[in-house]
């Protein structure tokens, strides 16, 4: 799968002290090759796979919570879990991704996924499902998301940036949307013949495990290219030994010294929380007040998802043309806007605007999320430790995942019904704002390096 890219001298092309001065060139052996391209697709592929299984509860929550014999409070327990074992793998994801093979790591982390949602399937006890996601935590978080972002990072150019990382989220969106219409097919054809709900949940597991460990099995015939020769003379061999003998200590200190290295830090902390929202949407469209169906919601998440190549790609696109700061920012205070739209319109009941909302809310979450990797363009960030860099960045800027199932389940339980909901997207209306702003700050910081 992997091609080693052709690393050339820098050449500075801002001021000293810019955010773009300092970055390692590392332009791709081809600026038009094709096996960019196809290397891309591979991850969007693994990237599509491999999450959907772990977050079945944006279209499902509330059959997993009768499935399962679980509370709402118990399911916060479980990704709150989850939430912990990515915050405890980011960094060493980082450090193996600077290492190993991505290869050989997105084809452990699908094949283990995938035979963890076999046992999923069989609807354990409680103390199991605590087993599974921690191990899941393992095989999606320790071994694989740093690698597949720090090789989109090597396989595009400079001024493909925003593009790249857009077709990532973008195209890992379509991947994911398509197989979600499969999955609620499946699952309303199990619950139409009579078969229920448990029936229809378990074929929706056997649909994502079954991919994952079969794009596992095809990604092991991709073989690793030998490297090229960097212009410069030194082989990428050379440089990838001399990162390995780097002291660990001073590559922290390094990136912890890059201010705009925590600002973007604040910006994938806000804009991630954001994301988390539309995972309750399913379940905030079937309270009492709404009166949607399970079905029903679930085609109004399920198009949600369908957004994400929208927005992802789009967004991207628009990066390239604008600026991807400036689109980013854009993005995140539109959906602060959209999340103070779900919380005073079900007064209308109008379920039609809600839905629509919905929608908005997803395509531009998924515009965040297309672009907010892109920012490691404004911290230069040396080539040789990104990894490490996509490991500290995923490890304040995901942290949420160890919190915010707790609140969610916090407000659920303690106001019932649709104000629980509306509290939770209150919280993250007010966190998105804040990330807003620390994307202003980060624009303000980069735009006085370059005047």
């Amino acid at each position: 799968m992997e091609t080693v890219l052709q690393k050339s001298i820098a050449k500075p092309t801002a001021p000293a002290g810019s955010p773009r001065a300092d970055i390692s060139s590392f332009a791709p052996a081809t600026a038009g090759s094709p096996q960019r391209y196809v290397q891309l697709l591979l991850l969007v592929l693994a990237a599509g796979g491999i999450y959907p299984l772990l977050y079945l509860r944006q279209v499902y929550q509330t059959t997993m919570l009768d499935v399962l014999h679980i509370d709402n409070t118990q399911l916060g327990y479980l990704y709150s879990v989850l939430g912990i074992v990515f915050f405890v793998s980011y960094l060493p994801s980082g450090w193996l991704a600077d290492r190993v093979a991505p290869r050989l790591l997105i084809c452990f982390s699908l094949i283990g996924t995938g035979a963890l949602g076999l046992w999923y399937s069989t609807a354990p006890s409680f103390h199991v499902l605590l087993v599974i996601f921690c191990c899941w935590g393992l095989t999606t978080g320790l071994t694989f998301w740093a690698s597949v972002l720090k090789r989109v990072r090597m396989i595009a150019a400079p001024n493909e940036q925003g593009r790249f990382f857009g077709l990532l989220d973008g195209g890992r969106g379509l991947v994911e949307a398509l197989l979600a219409t499969a999955a609620l097919a499946l699952f309303a054809a199990a619950t139409s013949s009579g078969r229920g709900e448990a029936v229809g949940l378990r074929h929706v597991i056997y649909l994502y495990s079954f991919t994952c460990i079969a794009l596992g099995a095809v990604m092991t015939f991709f073989k690793d290219p030998r490297p090229t020769r960097a212009a410069a003379g030194q082989s990428a061999d050379a440089t990838d030994a001399a990162a390995a003998d780097g002291s660990l200590r001073r590559d922290l200190r390094t990136l912890a010294s890059i201010p705009q290295l925590w600002l973007m830090a604040a910006v994938v902390f806000c804009g991630y929380q954001i994301f988390w929202a539309t995972y309750s949407f399913s379940a905030y469209l079937q309270q009492g007040e709404l009166h949607m169906s399970v079905v029903a919601a679930g085609m109004v998440t399920t198009a949600k998802l369908w957004m994400r190549p929208i927005g992802g790609i789009g967004g991207g696109f628009l990066g390239d043309r604008f600026s991807n700061l400036r689109v980013l920012i854009w993005a995140m205070f539109l959906a602060v806007a959209g999340l103070v739209g779900l919380i005073v319109l079900p007064a209308l009941r109008n379920m039609a605007l809600l839905g629509a909302v919905v929608l908005f809310i997803g395509l531009m979450t998924y515009a965040i999320r297309g672009l907010y990797w892109t920012l490691l363009d404004y911290c230069a960030i040396p080539m040789r430790i990104t990894g490490l860099a996509i490991g500290l960045v995923s490890l304040v800027g995901y942290s949420s995942d160890i919190f915010l199932p707790l609140v969610n389940g916090y407000f659920t339980e303690h106001y019932a019904g649709l104000p629980g909901y509306q509290f939770y997207f209150a919280y993250i209306a007010a966190i998105g704002a804040l990330g807003g702003i620390a994307a202003l700050v980060l624009k303000r910081m980069s735009h006085s390096h370059t005047v």
